[in-house]
């Protein structure tokens, strides 16, 4: 079996329960880091499926690895081979497939409600999900679905949470983030809660009932991200 190859972004959001996952289904996987020169002889045939994980910078703006990230969603894209994106990867999806990213008008952070739309009832991906769930978000920029992709969920602060293109899901929450990442993220970029909102939460409610948080949004990943994997490369 080829294994999946996971693209990281920064060392504070490594893939986390997603690793757990893979081993748990016996997955092989390898991580690529493009974006600090590591890997750039990266050969799409060597893999079944891609990840793209989260990490700081703006899609609109693309830096080279960027660019290079999102040819490889392309070609991956014309071969049928499946795509997964998180947060900044599904934003790299979004910019890659023909869709648009923008600054969204405040961040998202925290825990916040994520609604399924009725499109995800003929998804077999999320069959079974609760229509309103909660998981973690951090994030500055909103997404839209790339032309031929279907929108699958929304949030109060962002209007496109997930989209499903053929084999491909990108999501902008995240299902991953174990509690000491989470905490990792509140020491490292704290001054985004500084001004809490209806979007933005206190690093006090972020860590309340934390573990149990996570152990909720792990759930969720079993269903979602593992139907996403079985899914033929």
């Amino acid at each position: 079996m080829k294994p999946v190859a996971i693209f990281t972004h920064t060392e504070c959001e490594p893939p986390g329960y997603l690793v757990n996952l893979l081993r748990a289904v016996d997955y092989p996987f390898q991580l690529v880091c493009l974006h600090n020169g590591v890997n750039s002889d990266f050969e799409l045939d060597n893999f079944s499926k891609l990840i793209f994980m989260g990490g700081p910078g703006n899609v609109a703006e693309p830096e080279p690895w960027m660019l290079e990230e999102m040819e490889i969603i392309r070609n991956a894209r014309k071969s049928a081979m499946p795509v997964l994106g998180i947060c900044l990867g599904a934003q790299l999806m979004s910019s890659a497939l023909g869709g648009r990213v923008w600054q969204a008008d405040s961040l998202e952070v925290g825990w916040h409600e994520v609604q399924l739309l009725d499109s995800a009832q003929d998804c077999v991906w999320f069959d079974g999900l609760a229509e309103r769930f909660s998981v973690f978000q951090w994030h500055a920029h909103n997404f839209s679905a790339p032309p031929g992709a279907i929108e699958m969920a929304t949030s109060e602060c962002t209007p496109c949470q997930a989209f499903v293109d053929a084999k491909n899901l990108a999501i902008q929450f995240h299902l991953e983030m174990t509690a000491e990442i989470i905490q990792t993220l509140i020491e490292k970029y704290g001054s985004d809660l500084e001004q809490p909102s209806n979007c933005v939460q206190s690093s006090a409610q972020i860590l309340q009932d934390i573990e149990q948080r996570c152990e909720q949004t792990f759930r969720v990943a079993d269903t979602l991200l593992k139907r996403w994997l079985e899914q033929p490369g």
